[in-house]
């Protein structure tokens, strides 16, 4: 059986972990310890990343609506995930993490731009 990291659980809800080619459906635990995910076909089958190896948590934010989409930035890499409420995930993981550490990240747009305004810099 799975053994949660958390003490104590603030925040569940459910959500979609994206790895690879494939994703997973499942329940968000965030908690005093961790943010955890645990899958709904298989609980052993689990992700859970400890608030202390969280380097950043990112997600696109448009005005004041912020995207289903967010990323967890590790050492040992990044981690997507998706949730309804992603809003709430990001307000509770800021209260565990901090509020340096909670950024936005550039919309696709923004990446387009930024890539064809590169193009015509001047290099020197």
């Amino acid at each position: 059986m799975a053994q949660s990291l958390n003490r104590t659980v603030d925040l569940a809800t459910t959500g979609v972990f994206y790895m690879g080619m494939g994703n997973k459906v499942g329940k968000y635990m965030l908690g005093d310890k961790a943010l955890e995910f645990y899958n709904d076909n298989n609980p052993e089958d689990n992700i859970q990343i400890p608030w202390t190896s969280v380097e950043k948590i990112g997600a696109n934010v448009s005005g004041r609506k912020v995207s289903r989409h967010f990323q967890v930035f590790t050492k040992q890499g990044k981690f997507l995930f998706a949730s309804k409420d992603s809003g709430k995930i990001l307000k509770a993981a800021r209260e565990k993490v901090g509020n340096d550490k909670i950024v936005r990240l550039p919309t696709l747009w923004q990446k387009v731009w930024r890539s064809i305004t590169g193009l015509f810099k001047k290099k020197g």
